[in-house]
């Protein structure tokens, strides 16, 4: 299994597993035109976040986004992990983990990255438990949130 940034050949992974997430977890079926623009985006404006895959034997087994957060406190850029989904068939293989490895060794050896974010479904506590395995803990911080819309 190899992790890399995502390249335009992965969009159409990328779009199947989103759509597979939002019905996992929310049981919404997310417009096609939409969510093929959204994706898209990161591609076209890099500077908004970046999409990054596992693979192995040409098969994308999962993904995950990163976004950017400035953190006055601490003068730099925190990443958040956001969108992330490993096909059903591999769940449980190491794959999340070997994603999270790759952003944690990449905030580790840039200076201007302080550190990792992400949110996760109170309900989701099988994710949650892989989070804390790898280190992570959710005891700083409740996420709220406004959306405009349906989606």
């Amino acid at each position: 299994m190899i992790i890399r940034p995502a390249l335009e050949t992965d969009i159409a992974a990328i779009i199947d597993f989103q759509k597979k997430m939002a019905w996992e977890t929310e049981k919404i079926r997310l417009p096609e035109d939409i969510l093929t623009r959204g994706v898209m985006e990161l591609f076209y404006h890099p500077e908004r976040g970046k999409y990054y895959v596992a693979e192995a034997e040409g098969a994308v087994l999962g993904c995950l986004m990163t976004t950017y957060e400035w953190s006055d406190w601490r003068c730099g850029t925190v990443l958040w992990i956001q969108s992330v989904y490993i096909d059903q068939q591999h769940r449980g293989r190491g794959v999340y983990s070997a994603l999270y490895d790759y952003i944690k060794k990449m905030v580790e050896e840039d200076p201007t990255l302080r550190g990792i974010r992400l949110y996760v479904d109170k309900t989701n506590t099988a994710a949650q438990k892989v989070y804390e395995r790898l280190g992570m803990n959710g005891e700083h911080y409740a996420t709220y949130e406004w959306m405009k819309g349906a989606y």
